[in-house]
């Protein structure tokens, strides 16, 4: 089980923005800001987004290469997979596709998935035999 990810964003502002409406509907907010100058030498400013009195996904400013990382979002339905993507599309996202079954995976894999700002492919899922 992971316990964080950090991505590497080129706006970092733009980028807050982006997630802060984006996950809204998966109940994910931007929870913390980490102060880099409080670690040890050259750590990163990180922004940290979380849920559930966890902060588990993070920003920090920097060079971005969107097509290097994919991360999956969990949502609680249909429903929230649905609202995660017209929040993700409002905020500025591109569709890779919209939601719907994912039956290459599985009959019950619900999906939508979609690129933010700097190209990095965001899943928002919902696999009933996990729930």
């Amino acid at each position: 089980m992971l316990d964080h990810v950090f991505i590497s964003v080129r706006d970092i502002n733009r980028s807050i923005d982006f997630y802060e409406q984006a996950l809204a509907p998966l109940g994910i907010v931007h929870a913390v800001d980490y102060d880099g100058r409080d670690g040890p030498a050259g750590h990163p400013d990180l922004m940290g987004f979380g849920a559930n009195g966890r902060v588990f996904f993070w920003l920090r400013e920097g060079g971005a290469e969107g097509r290097a990382a994919h991360v999956g979002f969990i949502a609680d339905g249909k429903a929230q997979v649905d609202a995660a993507y017209a929040a993700a599309m409002a905020a500025g996202a591109t569709e890779i596709h919209p939601p719907g079954p994912q039956l290459h995976y599985d009959p019950r894999y619900y999906a939508a998935q979609v690129r933010d700002p700097d190209g990095y492919s965001l899943e928002f899922v919902y696999k009933e035999w996990q729930h």
